[in-house]
């Protein structure tokens, strides 16, 4: 159904009561955010390179990530989608927030130059790099029940890995928070409604993750609830970790007065 006059006009006034109060809250304007990463971009040197890793569509992986190292996330045949949670590995009681991280941001959009806070108002991730620009920090993944009414079918889903990853790492599905989804390119349409923009989804995409402090990992390459295939057809997801120094101005720790704050309390 379609917004009345009414509800436009609604809309419209909360938009510019937000937009009043990011100013305010920011103080500063934030600089741009850097361009989109080219798919041929960042090219990795073999020695810089930790591990490599194959996620095979439907599966998960768990894991520990040291801070100061990336995870790169490749969608090589443009078939995946990765949800991601993490853990502060000294203490799981602070873990990845994707509410907090929109609200601080004022956007819900991640790409380059954006951070993943956990609840604790600490930098979890940089994304560091991002050829995309397409991932969903508002919906979670997919669960028995999504699958089984998308599908027909008993399905690996987002929810069921995540269990399994956070026993494996000693914890309990009440550790486990909502995710974010890489390469899921969820949008909103005139009317508030969430659509998928396929097109905005390609192979060979990529996205950069560099842990601001020493994580559990649990990531999930399962189809995403909105994902309008018909066919449940995952495809692989490649995980290459690296580590590389952090440059001294790095656009993630300066771009925002906001990103700025979260690495203040991170590193205090």
């Amino acid at each position: 159904m379609s917004l009345t006059d009414e509800q436009k006009a609604e809309i419209a006034v909360n938009r510019a009561n937000y937009e009043k109060l990011k100013t305010a809250g920011q103080g500063v304007s934030p600089r741009a955010l850097p361009a989109l990463t080219p798919r041929d971009g960042a090219a990795l040197s073999p020695s810089d390179v930790l591990a490599r890793e194959t996620i095979p569509g439907g599966w998960y992986w768990y894991g520990k990530v040291l801070r100061g190292e990336t995870l790169r996330l490749l969608n090589a045949d443009g078939r995946s989608s990765a949800s991601v949670i993490a853990w502060n590995a000294q203490d799981v009681s602070e873990r990845i927030n994707h509410a907090d991280t929109v609200k601080v941001q004022w956007s819900a959009a991640l790409r380059a130059g954006r951070v993943i806070l956990s609840d604790m108002g600490k930098v979890i991730f940089s994304i560091t790099q991002d050829t995309s620009g397409a991932h969903d920090a508002l919906v979670g993944g997919s669960n028995a029940a999504s699958n089984a009414r998308k599908y027909g079918g008993d399905f690996r889903n987002t929810r069921d890995n995540f269990i399994l990853a956070a026993t494996k790492l000693g914890l309990t599905r009440a550790d486990i928070p909502l995710p974010v989804t890489f390469f899921a390119p969820v949008e909103t349409d005139a009317d508030g409604k969430f659509v998928w923009n396929e097109a905005k989804r390609a192979k060979n995409d990529f996205v950069d993750l560099r842990a601001e402090q020493d994580v559990l990992v649990a990531i999930s390459n399962c189809p995403h609830p909105f994902d309008p295939a018909p066919d449940y057809a995952p495809g692989p997801l490649d995980l290459i970790r690296y580590r590389l120094p952090v440059a001294a101005d790095d656009f993630c720790r300066s771009g925002s007065a906001e990103s700025v704050r979260a690495f203040e309390n991170t590193f205090a």
